[in-house]
């Protein structure tokens, strides 16, 4: 008997959304009277958040019940992908996370639910919901406690800023915008039926995983996912996109991948300026017997996050190029930061580029639009960061990654780099 819920033998072709910015006048948390250092001082909050996650989550062997993660308003994502669940159709609006796997949304009966700016799903009301059996091979999230008395799955995740979320698994199909047929339907896909949940702070409807785990919609959907990320900056750029399956745009050089605690890893080995390697010991860059260290390659995190013998000298390069040219300012929040008075498009024209050097030559360029935040009116700050005391990790952002098609193959455990305008990925 064929079991409804093998996903190894389903054809996968391109599935293709837009992503929505956090601060676009598509997304529930748009505000259009927020300032400069208002955006900057979020960035800065959910970053650190989001780098104290990370830190955790690498160091700690977890079991999946009680993984620790973030989400709402702390889990510092920029974007969110927007698709229909069940059938009607429900329009669903979800965080997008390479940190974590699961893809949840809240559901009704609500033992407990947060406001959300799309519609609850009801299950009930879906001629094309079933719940998932505790004898699925899916059926992994909560070993602890995994069946209700009619044997169906049991899932619960709790996070670190006081989310708690949990319910049941399910299948149900799911309807994406596709670069190639307009709409497409996915049949069967493992999802969580979140109905009591706690603390989350956010409009999405939940979190869309794309984690390396086999209940990640990206592995769900074959091995192989891309995205492109315009200006960060530019809340109204329209060609930010993801695709999953094999559609995936791979193109330019790779570099090999490695999956930690659930986590994508990369191979750093070095950061150019000027088109010289700085004088940086390689070590700083790997991760420990122990699994300390290392650089963990995050869409979660908008800023960048160097240890500190790394940071050390990259911000002293820095410094030289400033110096007597813009004047330093101190950021109260952010005291350790180099900051500067000056405005970047202005008062950075012809400053070099930042490389990050990837094993197998695969590069990041970081230009001054990556490298550098707006901090006020007239204010800056570098947005590569020294991560703090205690935590050596090496975290490159989604802020790094901007301009660049970003492609990951898990099925061959590598990850390419493309400089692009994502306009031009358009159909």
């Amino acid at each position: 008997m064929l079991n409804r819920h093998s996903f190894h033998h389903r054809k996968t072709k391109e599935f293709a959304t837009k992503l929505i910015h956090r601060d676009s006048a598509l997304s529930p948390y748009y505000n259009p009277n927020a300032t400069i250092k208002d955006h900057a001082m979020h960035t800065l909050k959910t970053s650190m958040a989001r780098l104290a996650y990370l830190g955790a989550k690498s160091n700690v062997f977890v079991t999946d019940d009680t993984r620790a993660g973030l989400v709402g308003e702390d889990n510092g994502a920029q974007f969110m992908a927007s698709f229909s669940i069940g059938e009607p159709p429900v329009p669903q609006l979800l965080t997008v996370d390479t940190g974590s796997n699961l893809l949840w949304v809240q559901c009704l009966p609500c033992t407990k639910c947060f406001e959300q700016a799309t519609p609850i799903f009801d299950p009930s009301k879906s001629s094309t919901y079933t719940t998932l059996q505790c004898n699925s091979p899916y059926c992994t999230i909560s070993p602890s406690d995994k069946c209700d008395p009619s044997n169906n799955c049991k899932f619960s995740h709790k996070y670190l800023d006081g989310t708690d979320v949990a319910g049941l698994l399910g299948t149900e199909k799911f309807t994406l915008d596709t670069s190639d047929e307009g709409i497409s339907p996915v049949a069967n896909v493992v999802f969580g039926c979140a109905h009591d949940n706690d603390g989350y702070n956010g409009q999405p409807s939940g979190i869309l995983g794309l984690g390396p785990s086999n209940i990640s919609l990206a592995t769900q959907l074959g091995s192989k996912f891309s995205y492109c990320i315009g200006s960060i900056k530019d809340p109204k750029y329209p060609h930010n996109q993801l695709i999953l399956g094999d559609g995936a745009k791979i193109e330019g050089l790779s570099t090999p991948l490695e999956v930690y605690n659930d986590l994508y890893y990369l191979t750093l080995e070095g950061i150019s300026l000027s088109e010289r390697r700085l004088e940086i010991d390689p070590e700083i860059f790997k991760r420990t017997p122990s699994g300390t260290g290392g650089t963990v390659f995050d869409s979660g995190t908008t800023l960048s996050f160097l240890a500190k013998g790394a940071y050390d000298v990259l911000s002293a390069e820095v410094q030289k190029l400033m110096d007597g040219k813009l004047e330093t300012v101190e950021e109260p929040d952010i005291p350790s930061a180099l900051c500067y008075k000056g405005i970047i498009s202005q008062d950075l024209v012809g400053f070099p580029d930042v490389v990050l050097n990837f094993a197998d030559g695969a590069e990041l360029g970081l230009d001054i639009e990556s490298l550098f935040q707006e901090y006020g009116q007239n204010e800056f700050c570098m947005a590569l960061q020294d991560s703090p005391v205690g935590n050596d990790l090496n975290v490159v952002g989604i802020m790094a990654q901007q301009f660049y098609n970003v492609a990951y193959d898990l099925a061959a455990n590598k990850v390419y780099f493309q400089r692009i305008d994502c306009e031009l990925l358009d159909d």
